[in-house]
This record gives structure tokens, C-alpha cells and sequence, in this order.
């Protein structure tokens, strides 16, 4: 979830309402200070503020899986440092959903499935990075599960923005 609200936010299409748990205890605290008089004068926390969500996106992951037997089969063959690196070889590939629908007529307005593979070289990051990979890539960007999932629910979305461009609402 923290992947795509990045990925739907930064695409600037669709503007993100939260409302997660820690957002509710965050407004739940405020109304009380707001009820106590404890907020600042012209502090805008009352009714009518909170916007109302126009489409729910449900996700899934349809499948992930990880094709390692090559790394090991190339490394035997190469031997040496070249054969460690390819050992290392790590292959996944993920493929996920995602389905928007509208709030108001409950109708499903996209459908569209995004796929994705990365491969962990992980004796060669072992090697240049000694064991790490730079902060700056980012937690999505930090396994192979990870990058093939962002890069499988950035491919679906890219798709499902195309989708909703296209779509025309039904009349009956």
C-alpha cells in the first residue's frame, strides 16, 4: 500500500485520502483538543473539512515467484569469481491487480494487472557495496521481491490510468 499511495500521488491523477488508523487518531486527538478550547483561535477543525473518497482502489498480488535454479547452474559453469557472481542470481517475478471502483454507483470502473521481474545479484552487491545497497535507493529498491513488486504495481497502474482515460460511463 505505502508503494502505490507514492506511486498515485507523485502521477499527480488522483488525490490520495488517507485514512489510515494513525490519521484517525490524529483528527480524533484534535476534535477533543478542539472540544477542551485548548486548540488556537481560527484553528480550521470543524465539520465540513474532510473530503469524501470518489473511487476505492483494492489490490492483489496474483502471483510471485522466484526462478534462482538458472544463478546456480550458470555459476557452475563459469567457476571463479564470474560463477559467484551469476551463483548469486536471484530472479522473481511478481504479478499483481488492480480494480477501481466508484464510490457512488458501486460499478467497477478498471481492471488492469501489471507484471514485473528484477534480478538480486546478490554476490555483486555483496561485493561492490560490501554487503548493502545504498541508502538512497529506497526500501522498495532493496530486494528483488521489492523491486519486482513496486515495478509490477507501477506497470498495472500505468495501465489503469490509460484504462480510465478511456473509460466512458454507461447509462443504464
Amino acid at each position: 500500500i505505502p508503494v502505490l499511495k507514492l506511486i498515485i500521488q507523485q502521477s499527480n491523477c488522483f488525490m490520495v485520502i488517507s485514512d489510515s488508523r494513525k490519521v484517525n487518531s490524529v483528527v480524533d486527538r484534535q476534535r477533543a483538543l478542539m472540544d477542551s478550547g485548548e486548540l488556537r483561535a481560527g484553528s480550521k477543525m470543524g465539520k465540513g473539512q474532510r473530503k469524501a473518497a470518489d473511487y476505492v482502489l483494492e489490490t492483489s498480488v496474483a502471483y510471485s515467484e522466484s526462478a534462482g535454479g538458472l544463478g546456480g547452474i550458470v555459476g557452475g559453469m563459469l567457476g571463479g569469481t564470474a560463477g559467484a557472481v551469476a551463483a548469486g542470481l536471484n530472479q522473481k517475478h511478481t504479478s499483481v491487480n488492480l480494480n477501481l471502483t466508484d464510490v457512488r454507483s458501486t460499478q467497477q470502473v478498471s481492471a488492469s494487472e501489471g507484471s514485473a521481474s528484477a534480478s538480486d545479484l546478490g554476490a555483486a552487491f555483496g561485493g561492490i557495496f560490501g554487503g548493502s545497497v545504498p541508502a538512497g535507493l529506497g526500501a522498495y529498491t532493496r530486494t528483488p521481491e521489492g523491486k519486482a513488486l513496486a515495478a509490477a504495481f507501477l506497470d498495472a497502474y500505468n495501465k489503469m490510468v490509460l484504462s480510465v482515460k478511456n473509460y466512458t460511463a454507461q447509462t443504464d
